[in-house]
């Protein structure tokens, strides 16, 4: 079984992982929730626990299940990491090797591969440093869901809306039949 690390951060968008999560545990993944402190305000931990059917992870600095480090824990045993949806703040923290949290620690520390799908104003997205932080990520293999243009929470029109989480599985699938076939 294909063990998913599923990052969620303080987005409106935050909804969205709800169906990717379902997505990947009915595709047979081992499905570990990490949520920012900000995403807490847009749902709730007991909405994945029992869509992911494990505990959901938040703090860095908890109470200890086993002798090593939740964060080390949780970045060593993933076949994959999929922060949906990213803010421009996680992706920041992504270009420039950050780790105040428990999902930027797994970032930093994991060797799997890792999809990241955007959500944020449009303004926010376009920012240069946005783009070039992206731009980073992209170089050093992230894989990026692009979202689509359209009306945003914010009541704006632009580029900034999270990709549909059926396209952000479908992203993350040759990452877990690669996992399949090399078991």
């Amino acid at each position: 079984m294909k063990t998913v690390v599923v990052g969620i951060t303080g987005s409106i968008a935050a909804y969205k992982a709800c169906e990717l999560v379902r997505l990947l545990v009915k595709g047979g993944c081992d499905v570990h929730v990490v949520m920012t402190e900000h995403a807490k305000e847009f749902v709730t931990e007991l909405t994945f626990l029992t869509l992911s059917r494990n505990p959901v992870h938040s703090k860095l600095f908890g109470a200890a299940e086993e002798w090593k480090p939740g964060h080390i824990s949780l970045a060593e045993a993933a076949d994959l990491v999929v922060v949906a949806p990213a803010t421009a703040n996680v992706i920041a923290k992504m270009a420039h090797g950050l780790a105040d949290d428990l999902l930027s620690s797994i970032l930093l520390a994991t060797r799997a591969p890792v999809v990241v799908a955007p959500a944020m104003n449009a303004g926010m997205y376009e920012n240069p440093a946005t783009l070039e932080n992206i731009a980073v990520l992209k170089s050093r293999g992230v894989k990026i869901v692009e979202g689509a243009e359209g009306e945003l929470a914010c009541g704006t029109r632009g580029k900034g809306r999270m990709a549909e989480p059926v396209d952000v599985y479908a992203a993350c699938s040759p990452f877990v039949r690669e996992v399949v076939a090399a078991q």
